[in-house]
């Protein structure tokens, strides 16, 4: 059975066309991905909505940001906040909580819950996930099996360095997340970085006031966000037994290849220019 008419002239008409084009959704995380991912959005659909989640705990330079991404979008990024709460501390003091193996509460209350509000069955969600991600991207089909989301990124197989070198050309600079050498435009002392004593020792190191107001929730909470090995031993560690030192990751590593060069002057010029598809690699 097919949802096709018949035309007036004999032509099947979809329902696709009978109903219009789809309500487009994009996911703008103020993630250089998610901004990519929009502009890509944008050049295929043309007019979408784009919402942005506002946890009320990220960097201030999120704000400039926004205002670039706008001007190069050609449309408003609409913004979502919770009607409980202003920020992920009200969440952690609220609930007495702070992050587990199956996730954390201010993900529910700042970003699901927001964000569920605008959605409407049958429209189009965009999702900044990057060919990295494509195995989060099955999960997240696996669990949200009534909604329709589309990832170019992973369409067009573009890395977040990819993504990082597409914002470079388009002359728009980088979250101070990033130039500080976070991996991840998240809330400052995001609780879901778990495990990762470096991404702890960034933060003591460019936000002290935030990694002491985690410690306290910590030993508040009775809940320890990372845990390490030694000597074969798996054991909790509490924020304010981290030895102090410099951290160690790399800051990111912003691309510009042959490929997200493509992308940028077919989204700047058009996209009548057809460019070569990215090649596999043979394992």
């Amino acid at each position: 059975m097919t949802s096709d008419s018949q035309s007036e002239s004999g032509g099947v008409v979809s329902s696709t066309a009978l109903l219009g084009p789809p309500r487009v959704v994009c996911r703008f995380s103020c993630g250089a991905a998610s901004a990519v991912a929009t502009k890509l959005a944008i050049a295929k659909y043309g007019t979408v909505e784009i919402y942005y989640n506002n946890p009320g705990s990220e960097h201030a330079d999120n704000v400039r940001f926004i205002n670039d991404c706008e001007k190069w979008f050609g449309q408003k990024v609409n913004i979502l906040k919770s009607e409980k709460y202003s920020n992920v501390d009200e969440v952690f003091e609220a609930r007495r909580f702070l992050v587990s193996n199956r996730g954390a509460p201010c993900t529910s209350e700042m970003k699901r819950i927001p964000g569920d509000s605008v959605w409407t069955w049958g429209c189009v969600e965009i999702y900044g996930y990057t060919v990295e991600e494509k195995h989060r991207v099955a999960k997240w089909r696996e669990n949200n099996f009534e909604k329709t989301i589309e990832c170019p990124l992973i369409d067009k197989e573009l890395t977040k360095a990819d993504c990082f070198g597409m914002l470079a050309r388009a002359g728009i600079e980088l979250p101070a997340m990033y130039r500080l050498g976070f991996r991840n435009n998240n809330c400052i002392g995001c609780v879901k970085a778990r495990d990762n004593l470096d991404y702890w020792k960034r933060v003591h190191l460019h936000f002290p006031e935030v990694f002491a107001r985690r410690a306290k929730q910590e030993r508040d909470f009775k809940i320890a966000i990372n845990r390490r090995t030694r000597n074969g031993v798996r054991a909790e560690i509490y924020l304010d037994e981290i030895e102090p030192g410099e951290p160690k990751g790399a800051d990111p590593q912003i691309s510009c290849g042959l490929f997200c060069m493509a992308e940028h002057e077919a989204l700047e010029h058009g996209s009548n220019t057809v460019y070569p598809t990215k090649p596999k690699v043979s394992e």
